[in-house]
């Protein structure tokens, strides 16, 4: 038989009955990060599952999140594993794979920091005896209730679980997966645990609490090297410390999930809305602002009353139901319907920063990361269905301007028709087609996910990378076949017949508060100048050069620039490292040289210093640096010192 391989572009022969393992083998694809699960015609499968003739196989490496996954899920069982053998008593609920490594939940256990070697010596042990996982699957849903008839919890997945329900064996420790897994346990070359927790039942308070244990594995040492010190890298970055640090904003008791954002902070945050506006305008973008409080019937005609009620914050007034909306989208198709339209106005751009507010339970709030409060950058864009290739390809040029002025790399995933959908088969061949083609001529590699669009069409996903090589979902570019139907939007087209637009949501900043998060932990708060919340500062060596440095912060606030002074009765080293701390981009001192030459001495953010500077010149330099959004200092890029700016 012959199968296609994707990794390679390639056909393949195998003799008939083969597995993806012996293809693996064939292409000599052993090493432990190599060759995880396999792909065949979409759906990731075991290396053991055997092939037929024609299939197309992508194999999983552990550089593909599908990979990762597989990985982690197996290594998931083997942290289970590891505690059964300890505290046999233990039950095991659910250990999933997420961002960053895997937890597995138990009830009946209780465990400490001080446990996590021992369970890291008895993981080691389970490694070293390279169990090959083996699938099983249930003749019926009563089969698998006998075999976990004393885990009330496995019984509770099962009673709701439809069609075939598997399970993987490793040795003595079977459980319920439905799978895929590695093919060998010996993959995993290093494995460490991270934390444990509380965690109720199913994410609900209502049921009990169980102890969640977090770890992560690798298939190379120097592959957990890197990660730990990656993580102590990131405590470096920790938004929810620098954020307060910097005075950019704090979280109240008194408004759980609602940041407070400091008058710094909204130096920040109005710096990014302008250059967000700006960019939208240049783009051909009009902007609206709908309300926050709408009715029932507005969200029962979208369907967010049905299927996201839990998430809303709803109440009644004057004996009607109102909710605030945990979205900008129906706000916008009731401005679309507000008068008609012709083809000639298509496509057209509707972009609101919408402040939305979504119930998330207060566990899962994470300083300005996981909010119930937030701003939204969405825009709406209605087209023909000839339109969707350029204005994806517009899209994405935007993506562009706004993530590479933060030095934020990114990469793109296309998701396309899931099982459950909504739309003919010709609506969703003409929506893909469009976005395939706006991503194959922007030329940047993409990633195609088969079957995870959302039910109303398929989306472009878009991945930041910061500068601790992390991966954020912020962007979103989503088709939309459902809204406009439901709302039942229209437009006149060149042959005199009304006709259903084709609408494209897309948020790039995602939330603004998110966004921001982001940035603090990006550049450890040490923002870029044209971003600063404060730009310049004024340090005077003694209290009577206090006169000339009020004149010095006037001409560089007239200029445009942010600066104040700290004049305080404190020795100057100190009055430097409070400048630092609070990461200003420049710091001038003024004493007597420099009131008699009419300068300054510039010391920058990083401890150089400059030594006597022209005022002119400085004023000048910062403005072409905040002109040109540089990510770096003018004065470190251009060597700009004593000699050649006096």
């Amino acid at each position: 038989m012959i199968v296609f391989v994707t990794n390679i572009q390639q056909k393949i022969e195998l003799p008939d009955g083969s597995s993806s393992k012996a293809l693996v083998e064939k292409l000599n694809l052993r090493n432990p990060n190599q060759s995880l699960a396999a792909e065949v015609n979409g759906k990731t499968k075991d290396l053991a599952i055997p092939l037929n003739d024609g299939d197309t196989v992508t194999l999983w490496h552990f550089e593909d999140p599908e990979g990762k996954e597989v990985f982690w899920h197996t290594s998931a069982h083997v942290l289970a594993q590891a505690i059964l053998r300890l505290w046999p008593d233990a039950k095991p609920t659910i250990g999933p794979p997420i961002e960053g490594g895997f937890y597995y939940d138990f009830a009946n256990l209780a465990i400490s920091e001080a446990d996590f070697e021992k369970i890291e010596n008895e993981v080691q042990k389970i490694v070293n005896e390279n169990f090959q996982p083996e699938r099983r699957e249930f003749s019926s849903k009563q089969e698998a209730l006998e075999s976990f008839q004393n885990n009330k919890y496995k019984k509770e997945l099962i009673e709701s679980f439809d069609g075939c329900i598997s399970g993987y064996q490793q040795g003595e420790f079977f459980d319920l997966c439905r799978g895929p897994h590695l093919p060998n346990i010996g993959k995993i070359k290093a494995f460490k645990v991270l934390k444990t927790s509380g965690a109720y039942w199913k994410g609900d308070s209502k049921n009990e609490m169980l102890t969640r244990v977090y770890a992560v594995s690798f298939p190379d040492r120097k592959m957990l090297k890197d990660y730990l010190f990656m993580l102590e890298e990131a405590k470096k970055r920790d938004h929810k410390i620098i954020g307060p640090k910097l005075d950019l904003f704090s979280i109240k008791e008194e408004a759980p999930g609602m940041p407070f954002i400091h008058p710094k902070g909204m130096i920040v945050w109005n710096k990014l809305i302008e250059f967000w506006r700006n960019i939208h305008t240049k783009s051909g973008y009009i902007e609206i602002k709908t309300p926050q409080l709408m009715s029932q019937e507005l969200w029962e005609t979208s369907g967010h009353w049905f299927h996201y009620r839990e998430n809303m914050y709803a109440f009644s007034i004057e004996e009607r139901h109102f909710a605030i909306k945990p979205m900008n989208c129906p706000g916008c198709m009731l401005y679309f319907k507000s008068h008609s339209h012709s083809y000639r106005e298509l496509p057209l751009r509707v972009a609101e920063l919408g402040h939305v507010h979504r119930h998330e339970a207060s566990g899962a709030l994470s300083g300005l990361f996981r909010v119930r409060s937030f701003h939204q950058d969405d825009a709406h864009l209605f087209m023909k269905p000839s339109d969707i290739k350029q204005e994806i390809l517009k899209v994405l040029a935007l993506t562009e301007e706004i993530y590479s002025a933060f030095g934020l790399p990114y990469r793109l995933e296309l998701s396309t028709r899931p099982e459950k959908s909504i739309g003919t088969d010709q609506d969703w061949d003409i929506a893909i087609a469009g976005l395939k083609d706006a991503l194959d001529e922007w030329g940047q590699p993409y990633r195609i996910n088969e079957g995870d669009g959302a039910f109303y069409g398929p989306k472009i996903d878009i991945h930041i990378k910061d500068a601790l090589g992390r991966s954020w979902q912020c962007g979103t570019v989503q088709l939309d076949m459902a809204l406009p139907e439901k709302f039942e939007l229209e437009y006149m087209d060149s042959d005199g017949v009304l006709k259903r637009p084709v609408m494209i949501h897309r948020a790039l900043f995602g939330s603004i508060e998110r966004f921001f998060g982001i940035l603090i932990e990006h550049f450890v708060g040490k923002f870029p100048l044209w971003i600063s919340p404060l730009q310049v500062r004024i340090i005077t060596v003694a209290d009577r050069h206090a006169e000339y440095a009020h004149e010095l912060a006037k001409k560089i606030r007239e200029a445009g620039l942010l600066c104040d002074v700290d004049d305080a009765s404190e020795s100057v080293n100190k009055k430097i490292r409070t400048a630092q701390m609070m990461q200003i981009n420049y710091m001038l001192t003024v004493g007597e040289k420099e009131i008699e030459n009419k300068t300054a001495t510039l010391r920058t953010r990083d401890n150089v210093v400059h030594g006597e500077i022209n005022i002119k010149d400085f004023i000048e330099t910062l403005q072409k640096e905040i002109k040109e959004k540089s990510l770096v200092s003018y004065f470190a890029k251009e060597g700009i010192n004593e000699e050649n700016h006096s």
